[in-house]
Protein backbone atom coordinates (compact mmCIF):
# COMPACT_ATOMS: atom_id res chain seq x y z
CA UNK A 1 0.00 0.00 0.00
CA UNK A 2 1.02 3.19 -1.10
CA UNK A 3 0.86 6.42 0.83
CA UNK A 4 0.08 9.79 -0.61
CA UNK A 5 2.47 12.62 -0.58
CA UNK A 6 0.31 14.54 2.04
CA UNK A 7 -0.53 11.81 4.35
CA UNK A 8 3.20 11.19 4.48
CA UNK A 9 3.92 14.66 5.41
CA UNK A 10 1.22 14.70 8.25
CA UNK A 11 2.47 11.53 9.54
CA UNK A 12 6.25 13.48 10.05
CA UNK A 13 4.64 16.12 11.61
CA UNK A 14 3.40 14.29 14.38
CA UNK A 15 6.46 12.40 14.61
CA UNK A 16 8.34 15.42 15.15
CA UNK A 17 5.38 16.78 17.87
CA UNK A 18 5.84 13.52 20.12
CA UNK A 19 9.51 13.60 19.60
CA UNK A 20 9.87 17.17 20.51
CA UNK A 21 7.16 16.69 23.64
CA UNK A 22 9.44 13.84 24.99
CA UNK A 23 11.13 15.17 28.18
CA UNK A 24 15.09 14.11 29.51
CA UNK A 25 14.35 12.11 32.96
CA UNK A 26 15.68 14.32 35.83
CA UNK A 27 19.18 14.07 37.32
CA UNK A 28 17.07 13.53 40.71
CA UNK A 29 15.44 10.63 39.44
CA UNK A 30 18.59 8.63 37.63
CA UNK A 31 20.03 5.89 40.18
CA UNK A 32 23.48 6.93 41.51
CA UNK A 33 26.02 5.06 40.63
CA UNK A 34 27.98 3.01 43.30
CA UNK A 35 31.82 3.13 42.53
CA UNK A 36 33.16 -0.43 42.92
CA UNK A 37 35.18 -1.62 46.04
CA UNK A 38 38.54 -0.82 45.68
CA UNK A 39 40.33 -3.76 46.67
CA UNK A 40 43.80 -3.15 48.83
CA UNK A 41 46.20 -5.71 47.18
CA UNK A 42 48.21 -8.08 50.02
CA UNK A 43 52.02 -5.96 50.72
CA UNK A 44 53.77 -9.34 49.07
CA UNK A 45 52.12 -8.12 45.58
CA UNK A 46 52.85 -4.32 45.66
CA UNK A 47 56.16 -3.68 43.80
CA UNK A 48 59.51 -3.15 45.98
CA UNK A 49 62.03 0.00 45.31
CA UNK A 50 65.24 -1.44 46.11
CA UNK A 51 65.87 1.91 47.50
CA UNK A 52 63.77 1.44 50.43
CA UNK A 53 65.45 2.58 53.49
CA UNK A 54 63.63 -0.60 55.05
CA UNK A 55 64.29 -2.65 52.48
CA UNK A 56 68.36 -1.88 53.73
CA UNK A 57 68.05 -1.87 57.10
CA UNK A 58 65.89 -5.35 57.01
CA UNK A 59 69.38 -6.63 55.15
CA UNK A 60 72.06 -5.28 57.82
CA UNK A 61 69.36 -6.36 60.98
CA UNK A 62 69.63 -10.28 59.38
CA UNK A 63 73.42 -9.75 59.02
CA UNK A 64 73.67 -8.77 62.10
CA UNK A 65 71.50 -11.48 63.68
CA UNK A 66 74.20 -13.93 61.90
CA UNK A 67 76.78 -12.34 62.98
CA UNK A 68 75.80 -12.52 67.04
CA UNK A 69 74.66 -16.30 66.13
CA UNK A 70 77.56 -17.68 64.15
CA UNK A 71 75.29 -17.93 61.42
CA UNK A 72 77.44 -17.92 58.37
CA UNK A 73 75.31 -18.33 55.42
CA UNK A 74 72.89 -15.99 56.91
CA UNK A 75 75.00 -13.34 57.69
CA UNK A 76 77.04 -13.79 54.67
CA UNK A 77 74.15 -13.45 52.18
CA UNK A 78 72.03 -10.65 54.46
CA UNK A 79 75.60 -8.77 53.89
CA UNK A 80 75.48 -9.27 49.95
CA UNK A 81 72.08 -8.37 49.75
CA UNK A 82 72.97 -4.78 51.84
CA UNK A 83 76.06 -4.44 49.70
CA UNK A 84 74.18 -4.64 46.47
CA UNK A 85 71.48 -2.41 47.66
CA UNK A 86 73.41 0.23 49.10
CA UNK A 87 75.43 0.82 45.59
CA UNK A 88 72.23 1.03 43.99
CA UNK A 89 71.17 4.02 46.51
CA UNK A 90 74.85 5.15 46.31
CA UNK A 91 76.13 4.87 42.65
CA UNK A 92 73.44 7.55 41.02
CA UNK A 93 74.32 9.93 43.96
CA UNK A 94 77.98 9.32 43.07
CA UNK A 95 77.38 9.87 39.18
CA UNK A 96 75.35 12.99 39.85
CA UNK A 97 78.03 14.69 41.94
CA UNK A 98 80.69 13.90 39.68
CA UNK A 99 78.97 15.03 36.68
CA UNK A 100 78.10 18.38 38.74
CA UNK A 101 81.39 19.37 40.37
CA UNK A 102 83.47 17.61 37.71
CA UNK A 103 84.33 19.06 34.18
CA UNK A 104 84.78 16.59 31.13
CA UNK A 105 88.62 17.43 31.03
CA UNK A 106 88.81 16.58 35.14
CA UNK A 107 86.48 13.22 34.68
CA UNK A 108 89.25 12.46 31.85
CA UNK A 109 92.50 13.26 34.05
CA UNK A 110 90.83 11.48 36.87
CA UNK A 111 90.52 8.37 34.56
CA UNK A 112 93.66 8.37 33.24
CA UNK A 113 95.29 8.88 37.11
CA UNK A 114 93.50 5.73 37.90
CA UNK A 115 94.56 4.05 34.88
CA UNK A 116 98.43 4.89 35.51
CA UNK A 117 98.36 3.64 38.88
CA UNK A 118 96.60 0.42 37.97
CA UNK A 119 98.75 -0.04 35.04
CA UNK A 120 102.15 0.72 37.23
CA UNK A 121 101.10 -1.95 39.50
CA UNK A 122 100.34 -4.54 36.85
CA UNK A 123 103.13 -4.00 34.96
CA UNK A 124 105.40 -4.46 38.87
CA UNK A 125 103.69 -7.34 39.16
CA UNK A 126 104.97 -8.96 35.51
CA UNK A 127 108.44 -8.12 36.25
CA UNK A 128 108.73 -9.26 39.75
CA UNK A 129 108.44 -6.61 41.82
CA UNK A 130 106.02 -7.96 44.24
CA UNK A 131 108.42 -11.27 44.35
CA UNK A 132 111.46 -9.18 45.23
CA UNK A 133 109.92 -7.04 47.65
CA UNK A 134 108.77 -10.35 49.39
CA UNK A 135 111.95 -11.56 48.76
CA UNK A 136 113.87 -8.69 50.85
CA UNK A 137 110.84 -8.54 53.83
CA UNK A 138 112.39 -11.87 54.51
CA UNK A 139 115.39 -11.11 55.13
CA UNK A 140 114.55 -7.84 56.39
CA UNK A 141 116.45 -7.56 60.19
CA UNK A 142 113.63 -5.85 61.97
CA UNK A 143 115.46 -5.34 65.31
CA UNK A 144 117.58 -2.64 63.31
CA UNK A 145 115.27 -0.42 62.23
CA UNK A 146 112.19 -1.03 64.58
CA UNK A 147 108.91 -2.12 64.37
CA UNK A 148 106.55 -1.64 60.77
CA UNK A 149 104.05 0.64 63.20
CA UNK A 150 107.01 3.47 63.47
CA UNK A 151 107.63 3.55 60.13
CA UNK A 152 104.18 3.43 58.95
CA UNK A 153 102.98 6.27 61.27
CA UNK A 154 106.18 7.80 60.33
CA UNK A 155 104.78 7.38 56.78
CA UNK A 156 100.99 9.24 58.03
CA UNK A 157 102.36 12.30 59.68
CA UNK A 158 104.67 13.02 56.33
CA UNK A 159 101.13 12.49 54.67
CA UNK A 160 99.51 14.41 56.97
CA UNK A 161 102.12 17.41 56.54
CA UNK A 162 101.81 17.06 52.67
CA UNK A 163 97.97 17.24 52.59
CA UNK A 164 98.01 20.33 55.16
CA UNK A 165 100.75 22.17 52.42
CA UNK A 166 97.89 21.05 49.80
CA UNK A 167 95.18 22.90 51.45
CA UNK A 168 96.99 25.82 52.63
CA UNK A 169 97.85 26.00 48.66
CA UNK A 170 94.59 25.86 47.49
CA UNK A 171 93.49 28.43 50.49
CA UNK A 172 95.65 30.83 48.97
CA UNK A 173 94.42 30.27 45.13
CA UNK A 174 91.10 30.60 46.47
CA UNK A 175 92.07 33.66 48.20
CA UNK A 176 93.86 35.07 45.53
CA UNK A 177 91.02 34.97 42.70
CA UNK A 178 88.78 36.48 45.19
CA UNK A 179 91.57 39.38 46.03
CA UNK A 180 91.61 39.55 42.17
CA UNK A 181 87.53 39.59 41.61
CA UNK A 182 87.16 42.29 44.20
CA UNK A 183 89.64 44.52 42.53
CA UNK A 184 88.11 44.13 39.20
CA UNK A 185 84.52 45.37 40.62
CA UNK A 186 86.45 48.03 42.65
CA UNK A 187 88.42 49.04 39.70
CA UNK A 188 84.88 49.38 37.33
CA UNK A 189 83.42 51.12 40.60
CA UNK A 190 86.09 53.95 40.01
CA UNK A 191 85.78 53.98 36.19
CA UNK A 192 81.83 54.77 36.49
CA UNK A 193 82.50 57.15 38.64
CA UNK A 194 85.26 58.68 36.90
CA UNK A 195 82.92 59.08 33.50
CA UNK A 196 80.24 60.71 35.39
CA UNK A 197 83.15 63.18 36.98
CA UNK A 198 83.82 64.31 33.53
CA UNK A 199 80.55 64.14 32.62
CA UNK A 200 79.47 66.44 35.31
CA UNK A 201 82.39 68.66 34.52
CA UNK A 202 82.50 69.05 30.64
CA UNK A 203 78.68 69.61 30.33
CA UNK A 204 76.58 72.62 31.38
CA UNK A 205 72.56 71.76 32.66
CA UNK A 206 71.30 71.83 29.10
CA UNK A 207 73.92 69.01 28.25
CA UNK A 208 75.78 71.37 26.16
CA UNK A 209 79.50 70.90 25.80
CA UNK A 210 80.95 74.03 28.58
CA UNK A 211 84.38 73.33 29.29
CA UNK A 212 85.97 76.48 30.83
CA UNK A 213 90.55 76.10 30.83
CA UNK A 214 89.89 75.36 35.11
CA UNK A 215 87.20 72.79 34.06
CA UNK A 216 89.62 71.35 31.66
CA UNK A 217 92.86 71.07 33.77
CA UNK A 218 90.46 69.57 36.87
CA UNK A 219 89.20 66.87 34.15
CA UNK A 220 92.93 66.56 32.83
CA UNK A 221 93.88 65.51 36.55
CA UNK A 222 91.56 63.12 36.78
CA UNK A 223 92.66 61.71 33.90
CA UNK A 224 95.79 60.93 34.95
CA UNK A 225 94.96 60.02 38.35
CA UNK A 226 92.86 56.90 37.07
CA UNK A 227 94.95 56.17 34.34
CA UNK A 228 97.84 55.72 36.69
CA UNK A 229 96.03 53.36 38.78
CA UNK A 230 93.92 51.05 36.65
CA UNK A 231 95.23 48.08 34.43
CA UNK A 232 95.50 47.66 30.89
CA UNK A 233 91.58 46.94 30.64
CA UNK A 234 90.26 49.96 32.45
CA UNK A 235 92.88 52.06 30.62
CA UNK A 236 91.34 51.00 27.10
CA UNK A 237 87.86 51.32 28.62
CA UNK A 238 88.45 54.81 29.55
CA UNK A 239 90.28 55.90 26.19
CA UNK A 240 87.12 54.50 23.99
CA UNK A 241 84.23 56.76 26.36
CA UNK A 242 87.14 60.13 25.73
CA UNK A 243 87.47 58.85 22.10
CA UNK A 244 83.84 57.98 21.55
CA UNK A 245 82.86 61.62 23.51
CA UNK A 246 84.69 63.96 20.99
CA UNK A 247 86.84 64.68 24.26
CA UNK A 248 90.52 63.62 22.40
CA UNK A 249 89.52 65.55 18.98
CA UNK A 250 90.64 68.78 18.87
CA UNK A 251 87.57 71.36 18.53
CA UNK A 252 87.36 74.62 16.65
CA UNK A 253 86.63 77.59 19.24
CA UNK A 254 85.54 81.26 18.70
CA UNK A 255 88.63 83.73 19.52
CA UNK A 256 86.20 85.70 22.07
CA UNK A 257 85.59 83.20 24.97
CA UNK A 258 86.62 80.04 23.17
CA UNK A 259 83.53 78.25 23.18
CA UNK A 260 83.25 75.37 21.28
CA UNK A 261 81.42 76.19 17.44
CA UNK A 262 78.44 73.96 16.04
CA UNK A 263 78.77 71.92 12.95
CA UNK A 264 75.66 72.49 11.83
CA UNK A 265 74.72 68.77 11.86
CA UNK A 266 74.40 68.24 15.82
CA UNK A 267 77.84 68.57 16.88
CA UNK A 268 81.05 70.32 16.96
CA UNK A 269 83.44 71.63 14.61
CA UNK A 270 86.91 69.59 14.20
CA UNK A 271 89.93 71.83 14.36
CA UNK A 272 93.08 69.48 13.55
CA UNK A 273 95.46 72.64 12.81
CA UNK A 274 93.88 75.07 15.87
CA UNK A 275 91.49 73.06 17.81
CA UNK A 276 91.60 72.59 21.64
CA UNK A 277 90.74 69.19 23.34
CA UNK A 278 88.52 68.92 25.86
CA UNK A 279 91.24 66.85 27.84
CA UNK A 280 94.62 66.31 26.52
CA UNK A 281 96.38 62.80 27.24
CA UNK A 282 100.22 64.39 26.58
CA UNK A 283 102.67 61.98 28.55
CA UNK A 284 99.69 60.19 30.44
CA UNK A 285 100.09 56.84 28.37
CA UNK A 286 103.98 57.10 28.47
CA UNK A 287 105.47 53.07 28.84
CA UNK A 288 101.87 52.22 29.67
CA UNK A 289 100.57 48.60 28.53
CA UNK A 290 97.86 48.56 26.66
CA UNK A 291 98.68 44.90 25.06
CA UNK A 292 95.88 42.66 24.18
CA UNK A 293 93.48 45.61 23.90
CA UNK A 294 90.42 46.88 21.83
CA UNK A 295 91.23 50.25 20.55
CA UNK A 296 89.49 50.32 17.26
CA UNK A 297 88.63 53.95 16.01
CA UNK A 298 90.41 55.43 19.03
CA UNK A 299 91.24 59.00 18.44
CA UNK A 300 95.32 58.40 19.94
CA UNK A 301 96.74 61.43 17.93
CA UNK A 302 99.44 63.79 19.38
CA UNK A 303 99.82 62.21 22.43
CA UNK A 304 103.07 60.66 23.88
CA UNK A 305 103.26 56.47 23.64
CA UNK A 306 106.95 56.13 24.10
CA UNK A 307 108.07 52.54 25.30
CA UNK A 308 104.28 51.73 25.16
CA UNK A 309 103.72 48.49 24.72
CA UNK A 310 100.68 47.69 22.13
CA UNK A 311 101.20 43.98 21.17
CA UNK A 312 98.35 42.25 19.72
CA UNK A 313 95.86 45.29 20.12
CA UNK A 314 93.20 45.97 18.09
CA UNK A 315 93.94 49.55 16.05
CA UNK A 316 91.63 49.25 13.69
CA UNK A 317 90.58 53.00 12.25
CA UNK A 318 92.58 54.22 14.95
CA UNK A 319 94.25 57.56 14.73
CA UNK A 320 97.76 57.89 15.21
CA UNK A 321 99.17 60.71 13.71
CA UNK A 322 101.62 62.90 15.32
CA UNK A 323 101.53 60.34 18.01
CA UNK A 324 105.36 59.24 19.26
CA UNK A 325 105.64 56.02 19.65
CA UNK A 326 109.23 56.26 19.96
CA UNK A 327 110.46 52.89 21.39
CA UNK A 328 107.27 51.55 21.20
CA UNK A 329 105.78 47.58 20.99
CA UNK A 330 103.56 46.65 18.13
CA UNK A 331 104.37 43.06 17.35
CA UNK A 332 101.18 41.48 15.97
CA UNK A 333 98.96 44.55 15.90
CA UNK A 334 96.65 44.99 14.10
CA UNK A 335 96.46 48.02 11.67
CA UNK A 336 93.63 47.47 9.59
CA UNK A 337 92.61 51.36 8.01
CA UNK A 338 94.88 52.92 10.94
CA UNK A 339 95.89 56.35 10.50
CA UNK A 340 99.74 57.06 10.64
CA UNK A 341 99.56 60.72 8.58
CA UNK A 342 97.79 63.02 6.97
CA UNK A 343 98.09 64.07 2.87
CA UNK A 344 99.85 61.95 0.40
CA UNK A 345 102.46 59.59 1.36
CA UNK A 346 105.19 61.82 -1.19
CA UNK A 347 105.08 65.10 1.59
CA UNK A 348 104.22 63.44 4.61
CA UNK A 349 106.85 63.63 7.44
CA UNK A 350 106.84 62.93 11.12
CA UNK A 351 106.21 65.39 13.63
CA UNK A 352 107.95 68.53 14.77
CA UNK A 353 107.81 70.14 17.73
CA UNK A 354 109.55 73.00 16.37
CA UNK A 355 106.94 73.85 13.22
CA UNK A 356 103.21 73.85 13.33
CA UNK A 357 101.54 70.67 11.09
CA UNK A 358 100.33 71.18 7.56
CA UNK A 359 97.29 69.10 7.42
CA UNK A 360 96.62 69.91 3.49
CA UNK A 361 100.31 68.50 2.62
CA UNK A 362 100.86 66.06 5.47
CA UNK A 363 104.15 67.45 6.73
CA UNK A 364 104.56 67.01 10.10
CA UNK A 365 101.80 65.04 10.34
CA UNK A 366 103.52 61.46 10.72
CA UNK A 367 103.88 59.05 13.48
CA UNK A 368 107.26 58.99 15.43
CA UNK A 369 108.26 55.23 14.67
CA UNK A 370 111.67 55.59 15.52
CA UNK A 371 113.15 52.11 17.10
CA UNK A 372 109.34 51.13 17.11
CA UNK A 373 108.51 46.87 16.67
CA UNK A 374 106.52 46.05 13.78
CA UNK A 375 107.10 42.37 14.22
CA UNK A 376 104.06 40.09 12.90
CA UNK A 377 102.05 43.29 12.40
CA UNK A 378 98.40 42.20 9.92
CA UNK A 379 96.60 44.21 7.82
CA UNK A 380 99.28 46.41 6.96
CA UNK A 381 98.84 48.53 4.17
CA UNK A 382 101.67 49.48 1.25
CA UNK A 383 101.03 52.81 2.12
CA UNK A 384 101.91 52.25 6.00
CA UNK A 385 105.11 49.86 5.22
CA UNK A 386 106.05 52.78 2.44
CA UNK A 387 106.02 55.38 5.46
CA UNK A 388 107.20 53.09 8.38
CA UNK A 389 110.39 52.10 5.81
CA UNK A 390 110.58 55.65 5.49
CA UNK A 391 110.71 57.35 8.45
CA UNK A 392 111.28 54.23 10.87
CA UNK A 393 115.34 54.54 10.87
CA UNK A 394 117.51 51.13 10.98
CA UNK A 395 116.18 49.75 14.04
CA UNK A 396 112.44 50.07 13.00
CA UNK A 397 112.50 48.88 9.29
CA UNK A 398 114.78 45.22 10.20
CA UNK A 399 110.78 44.76 11.90
CA UNK A 400 108.84 45.66 9.09
CA UNK A 401 106.90 42.73 7.06
CA UNK A 402 107.77 42.06 3.85
CA UNK A 403 111.01 44.31 4.22
CA UNK A 404 111.89 47.97 2.88
CA UNK A 405 114.12 46.49 -0.16
CA UNK A 406 114.22 49.68 -2.82
CA UNK A 407 112.69 52.33 0.07
CA UNK A 408 114.99 54.46 1.18
CA UNK A 409 115.76 55.84 4.60
CA UNK A 410 114.90 59.33 5.50
CA UNK A 411 115.60 59.06 8.69
CA UNK A 412 118.93 59.05 7.67
CA UNK A 413 119.96 57.02 11.34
Amino acid sequence: MTLEPDSQTNLNSQERDRLTNIQPPLAENLPIPIPPRSLSKPFWTKPVETSDPWLLLTAVGLMAIGLVFNLAWLGFTAAIVALMLALQVILPSFKSWILRYLTVQERRSLIGSLSFILAIAGIAKYIGFYDLVSQWLNTFKYDEFGSWAEWVGALGQIMIAVLAVYVAWQQYVISKDLTIQQNRITQQQTIDAYFQGISDLALNDEGMLEDWPQERAFAEGRTAAILSSVDSNGKAKILRFLSQSKLLTPIRRDHYLGRPIFDGLGGYQEDRAEGIRVISLGVMLVAADLSEQDLRWVDLSDIYLIRANLGYTDLVKANLSRTVLYEANLENADLKGTRLFYGSLETATPRDRGHHPNYETGERTGTVIENANFRGVKNMSEEQRCYCCAWGGENTRKTIPGGCEGIPNKLGR
